[in-house]
């Protein structure tokens, strides 16, 4: 009769997929270095994923599912649309700043062809109330009309530059507030005139 699994495994599985990733790059690392940091036998990693691509896909949708939950945490439902996308901007870099191992892995995730469809679609579904919003901006003519996934990668690539800045200031305190002049020019690129 099989051991029935350990949450702390698994979870221990993923968290050192995530060390190595984030230092040799998700595609160049090898399963035993993952089992290594894990603690565990390599075979106990197959136990818990088949294969490395299964654990990739494990990994992408918990970062998915955190960071999601992260951006809508607290959310304002009455405030106006610019309030909410800053909301939305302001929680993203900061989980960027403190997380930029995460950050980093999740880039190369979201890139790979070794991603299956499922993964990348359940993925997205945390953000499926951040897709409403921004489509009832739409409707309303507050936000310009875009395909939501050219405006969700115009969020991405302009919030991972922000943090890339933030980072690059370090621990001195910057003449330049990056987070906002960030939001600024995203919120212009998107905001109808009025």
């Amino acid at each position: 009769m099989a051991r029935p699994r350990s949450v702390d495994k698994h979870n221990a599985i993923l968290e050192a997929a995530l060390v190595e990733f984030g230092r040799r790059g998700v595609w160049a690392t090898p399963t035993s270095a993952i089992s290594r940091t894990a603690g565990v036998a390599e075979g106990t990693l197959f136990t818990y994923f088949a294969s490395k691509a299964l654990l990739t896909d494990a990994l992408y949708r918990a970062l998915k599912t955190e960071l999601a939950g992260v951006m809508l945490a607290e959310w304002p439902e009455a405030a106006d649309p610019r309030t909410q996308f800053r909301h939305i901007w302001d929680r993203y870099v900061r989980w960027g700043v403190a997380h930029p191992g995460k950050l980093r892995v999740l880039a190369q995730l979201k890139v790979s062809d070794e991603l299956s469809d499922e993964s990348r679609a359940a993925g997205m579904a945390p953000f499926a109330r951040l897709e409403a919003v921004a489509q009832e901006c739409m409707r309303r003519g507050l936000v310009v009309e875009r395909p939501m996934e050219f405006l969700g990668a115009m969020l991405t690539a302009m919030a991972e530059t922000t943090v890339g800045y933030i980072a690059q200031a370090g621990d001195a305190a910057p003449a330049f507030d990056y987070a906002e002049a960030g939001f600024e020019i995203f919120w212009q690129g998107i905001a109808v005139p009025p």
